[in-house]
Order: C-alpha cells, then structure tokens, then sequence
C-alpha cells in the first residue's frame, strides 16, 4: 500500500482497494491516454509511472489509447467545446505514444488496448442505451460544463460522449482500478457508475497530481514552455532538470524517479544535516531521468557537458553548427528556428524579446538584424547554443 499510495492525491476508496488484493490475483490497472499530441512531457509520465509502481508490484497494466475518445475531444476543464481530431492525426499519434511509453513500462508485461476496438462496434441503439444510464443534471454538476452553461457559453452534445465514452471502457476492460490525473476524477466517477450499472465490481480510483513545470508554478505545459519532452535532446534535458529549485527537486524525486521512498527520505536527510549538496541530489536526478529516456552514457556526457558550460563558464563542444546565406536568413528570428533551435519563429521572437539571445557575448534584442558574414556563437537561455557561418 505504501508503493500504490506514493505520489496519490486520493483513492476511492482504500477500503475496497484492500478488499480487492486480499483476493490474491493480479488486478487489471488502467490508464488511457487520448493521443492528441505527438510527444509526451515528464507531466505525462507522472501516470505512467504510477501503472510501472502497479506492474512492479504483479498486477495487469493496460496502457488504453483513446483513438475514439481522442476524435471527442475531453472537455476536462475547457472553457470552450474543442476542435476533434481526425482517425488519421490520432492514429499518427498513438504509434508514438506505444514507442515512447515503453521508456518506462516492461513491454512484455503491458497490455495496449485502443477503445475503438469496441466503440466501433456500437450501434446507434447501443450508444442511446448508454446515454440513458446518466441524466443531464448530473452531467451539469461537472465543474467545465456548470460554469459554461451559468455564463451562457456554448456546450455541444458530443463533449457529453466523453465521460460516457471514458466510463464505459472501464466496463468493456473490465477494470479493477483506474488511474487519472485530479482532473479527471469525474469521468474516473463514471467508470465506477457505469461499472455497476452493467452488473461489475465498481472499480478503485487512484488520482495523481498534475506535474508542476520548470516554474514550480503553473502546471507542465508544451504552450507554457515550462516543460521537459521526453524524446529532447539529453542535453537539454539534463539542463532543463537542474533548473528547477530545490524545493521542487523533491516533487520530482517522488512523483519520477524509480528511487524508493525510504532511498529518498535518505537523501532528504543528508540535504538536510548539510552532508550533501543540492546540487548534487539534483544532479542524481538530473541523471536518472536522462539515462531512462537516453542512456547512461548520454546521461554522462550530458552531466559532463553541463559542468563544463555552467561550472566552467564555456562554450560546449558538441555545440551544433549551421551555415546560412547573409540577408533574410540571417536574421535571428530566422535562423533561430531554422536551425531547430527553437521550434519556431514565433518562440524565437518570444525569447529574443525576453533578452535570451547572446551573438558572441553580445545581448542581442532585435530579431530582424541582418548578421553580415561570419563565424558567430550563438546562445539561447542557458541551454542552447549554436555555432553559426553566414556567408
């Protein structure tokens, strides 16, 4: 219990969780993920290590990828309906969601399920015998649809699917516990009531936090550039990673790393009585996450490239290099995002306004100016850098 409570904000209930381990078989765990973007952020393996925490202790992990749920579109906490996705973009997605999460879950111990399997099969009377199982009032206590109906704005029937949609594979899977971030506790609910309203044990619901970004204040978000993907560049997320304070280092420690509470309360201690930096726990942190996603030796060469950037004061070797005509493309917020040094020229003028560029030890804080032909180091923020030929 102390493995399946780490990191949990809530668990309904633990009683009956109790009840269903003293049964002595592996429970069947779930978590679905709607693919709706290509990459996923440390934010999202908060869930998936919790289903790892499960898998470790013997129990059956069903990774369930909403393909189906994923063209509804969650309405969890939007103030607005959201676009759907096509079959073609969620489908896209999810062959790299089934790469990327195997980072951390054992293959051959994870069930994937996609809930068009059975979602596909339902016919018109199917779904009008599965609306009938809640009541528009109950659907209305849901906090994003009670605050867009008393402020007048508009809420499509569709978004009404979701939660059915997303209970009603807890039925089809036939699940035990059910994992979800604090958001989604009402569609975790629904599972629980659409479980009994076909005849199954009501399953367990386990919530965990939403991951806090690099900010340690507003949640990891890709559009909030406070996020660490979990398939960039190494180096940049060992950097990324040693940013974050030490207060929100140990938020990390308990909701990411495999290390064990009582490894943790260690090293808690030690920060403590001063017999251990924390720098240095950071930097074991730093290098667990990188080494999981990578390897150990793009952890040590990443750790090695950061003590020689921020420790030393220099330039890092393996800086890229990128050779541009002098004119339109040498301008800064051109040759920024050409480069892939930033992922566009919107972000690339963003951080330029902030005062993130340096050419050759120079702030730079005009995005147009026309670099003349050169060899110039450029730095981005206290990660990125690039060595630049304009001809």
């Amino acid at each position: 219990m102390a493995q399946i409570e780490r990191g949990a904000v809530e668990i309904i209930n633990t009683e009956e969780l109790q009840k269903k381990l003293a049964k002595g078989r592996p429970l069947r765990i779930k978590a679905g993920f709607d693919p709706t973007a290509p990459d996923l952020h440390l934010g999202h393996t908060v869930l998936i290590q919790k289903l790892k925490h499960f898998q470790d202790l013997g129990h059956q992990v069903i990774f369930l990828i909403g393909d189906f749920t994923g063209m509804i579109g969650d309405p969890s906490g939007k103030s607005e309906t959201r676009p759907p996705l096509t079959r073609e973009q969620v489908m896209e997605n999810a062959e790299t969601y089934k790469r990327q999460i195997f980072k951390i879950l054992d293959e051959e111990r994870t069930e994937i399920a996609f809930n068009s399997t059975w979602m596909d099969a339902f016919t018109s009377a199917d779904f009008v015998s599965l609306c009938s199982r809640y009541t528009v009032a109950r659907m209305l206590e849901r906090d994003d649809f009670h605050n867009r109906y008393a402020e007048n704005r508009s809420i499509a029937i569709h978004e009404f699917l979701y939660p059915l949609v997303q209970g009603y594979d807890s039925v089809a899977l036939k699940a035990d516990v059910e994992l979800g971030g604090t958001d989604q506790k009402f569609n975790l609910l629904m599972g629980r009531h659409l479980q009994q309203q076909y005849g199954q044990e009501p399953q367990i619901i386990l919530t965990v936090p939403i991951l806090e970004g690099l900010d340690g204040v507003k949640k990891m978000s890709k559009s909030l550039n406070n996020y660490v993907g979990i398939e960039e560049d190494p180096t940049n997320m060992y950097g990324k990673i040693m940013s974050i304070s030490d207060e929100l280092m140990w938020r990390y420690y308990e909701l990411l790393s495999d290390r064990s509470l009582s490894e943790i309360e260690t090293l808690k201690k030690d920060v403590d009585c001063c017999t251990l930096h924390p720098k240095k726990a950071k930097e074991l942190l730093a290098w667990e996450i990188t080494a999981r996603f990578h390897s150990e030796s793009a952890a040590k060469h990443a750790e090695e490239n950061f003590r020689q950037v921020f420790a030393k004061g220099e330039n890092p070797d393996d800086m890229p290099a990128y050779t541009v005509e002098t004119g339109e493309n040498s301008r800064p917020i051109a040759f920024l995002a050409d480069s892939g040094l930033t992922e566009s020229r919107g972000e690339a003028k963003r951080l330029i306004k902030q005062g993130a560029l340096s050419i050759d030890g120079e702030k730079y804080s005009d995005g147009e100016y026309v670099l003349q032909p050169g060899e110039y180091t450029v730095k981005l923020g206290k990660r990125r850098f690039l060595r630049l030929t304009v001809q």
